[in-house]
């Protein structure tokens, strides 16, 4: 915009405004967020193909007695600060055993000295614990807490030692960790849609089916399957070959296992200079083992 002014004698000075139009840019604006005392944080896993987030905010210790003290024993705690931990599994969980449908649930506390009551309700999206009422529980059961040598100062929660169908939830401040064992019916919450994938029309996941099946020794035989069906998808392919004979292996059939591995051994051979190291050394130590199961390898 351009603003000039004219002299007009007794009339005193004009202003007269010439506007300069600009084109107009559609821009996003991020809206500015004031900092929190209590930063946020989500934590997000999936273990199996269940998918778990919490949602939470991360108080300091910053010198003062936490437990027994700022958060008292034996009273509702929000488990954090700010607005109420939240807590989403996309599949059904079971927590120390007791069962726990998908959903989204707010995750209450009652610290004790030795021990704490952990409590899924309704999710409220409720402020603290202010609201909260026991009506609203779906699941409450008492864990044993643990001491951390060393000091958290940053409120945490965590979730640790993994595996195909399992974890830990642990909540730790100050000195203090609580652990909440989570696991997976991988019989309810994968097979179903796996099985699905391999009856679909299309290219089907039998390698990646097999290698479930496996790892998770759940059913040897219909690993043994798929992956002979994988292997009519890639012939001659050289890892699933290897892969191929792990499974006979732990099936119990031998010579089997000894062609296959032999297979993959010689296609090794024809590879680059990395998988041909790689596939040799596996080939040759898994043909050790089954051609001479009772020696020390």
């Amino acid at each position: 915009m351009i603003k000039h002014i004219v002299q007009t004698g007794i009339w005193g000075a004009i202003l007269i405004t010439f506007c300069t139009i600009h084109p107009v840019i559609s821009q996003e604006v991020t809206p500015f967020l004031i900092p929190r005392t209590n930063s946020s944080a989500t934590l997000t896993q999936t273990i199996a193909s269940t998918k778990i987030e919490i949602n939470y905010h991360r108080p300091n210790k910053r010198g003062r007695e936490i437990f027994g003290s700022l958060v008292p024993y034996g009273k509702i705690w929000r488990t954090g600060s700010d607005e109420a931990t939240r807590v989403y599994f996309s599949t059904p969980v079971q927590l120390e055993g007791h069962p726990v449908d998908s959903g989204s649930y707010e995750l209450f506390t009652i610290p004790g000295p030795t021990g704490w009551e952990i409590i899924l309700q309704t999710n409220n999206h409720q402020w603290g614990s202010y609201r909260y009422r026991d009506t609203n529980d779906v699941l409450r059961f008492t864990v044993a807490p643990s001491t951390s040598m060393a000091t958290v100062e940053t409120f945490t929660i965590s979730l640790d030692q993994i595996g195909p169908d399992h974890g830990v939830v642990n909540i730790a401040w100050d000195h203090v960790v609580v652990s909440v064992r989570i696991k997976i019916d991988l019989m309810t919450t994968v097979i179903p849609g796996l099985e699905k994938l391999l009856s679909a029309d299309g290219r089907r996941p039998y390698f990646q089916a097999a290698m479930f099946y496996f790892e998770n020794d759940i059913d040897i035989d219909r690993a043994a399957d798929l992956m002979a069906l994988a292997l009519e998808q890639n012939p001659g392919h050289l890892g699933m070959l290897y892969r191929q004979a792990l499974i006979l292996k732990r099936k119990g059939d031998v010579e089997a296992a000894i062609a296959s591995a032999e297979q993959s051994l010689k296609a090794a051979q024809q590879a680059d200079m990395e998988l041909k190291a790689e596939y040799t050394r596996l080939n040759t130590r898994l043909l050790e083992e089954l051609r001479h199961p009772d020696a020390k390898h």
